[in-house]
């Protein structure tokens, strides 16, 4: 977390602060929910497939497409709604769902998401190539899209958690 006066680590420390505080949350995201002071409250929290937060006392918190920001300030306004006198919330995204690669790589499936994962990162997790793997493009199927799209493999070419990653097969 990047703190008002506090020297960041560096541009990519920057750079990956602004991807995960704009990360939408989706189904099979946990997070971590803090309410200071209030240890009963907290916990880690799994999106269900619902779309929301179980939350003690409160229910269910709506939180497919919002960022943990925006579901923080959500429970916040419920807790104080005759339940805490001043609440204060924070959570932490702990892990991200799955994304999944499938076609000329040597293990297809599905593995598990980290921040700042390249195609280069996804192709080493699935243990590479085939030998029939196309190595300049790939097709992308992002979380939540109908369709694929035929990228061109570039060391910066980002994936995000609930992508499918389809390598195709060559042509000589």
């Amino acid at each position: 977390m990047i703190l008002a006066g506090v020297p960041a680590q560096g541009t990519a420390a920057v750079l990956q602060e602004a991807v995960d505080t704009d990360y939408p949350l989706g189904v099979a995201d946990k997070v971590r929910v803090i309410v200071f002071d209030e240890p009963s409250l907290s916990g880690e929290f799994i999106v269900n497939a619902n779309g929301a937060l179980s939350m003690p006392l409160i229910g269910d918190v709506r939180a497919v497409g919002q960022t943990a920001t925006e579901i923080a300030a959500v429970i916040q306004r419920k807790l104080m709604d005759g339940y805490v006198l001043q609440p204060r919330v924070s959570i932490d995204i702990l892990t991200f769902r799955p994304f999944y690669i499938l076609g000329e790589v040597n293990k297809p499936g599905e593995y598990p998401y980290s921040s700042g994962l390249t195609v280069d990162g996804a192709v080493a997790t699935a243990q590479g190539y085939t030998y029939r793997a196309d190595k300049r493009s790939i097709y992308i199927k992002r979380a939540g899209e109908a369709r694929s799209v035929k990228s061109r493999i570039a060391p910066d070419l980002k994936i995000r958690p609930g992508d499918t990653i389809r390598v195709g097969e060559r042509y000589l």
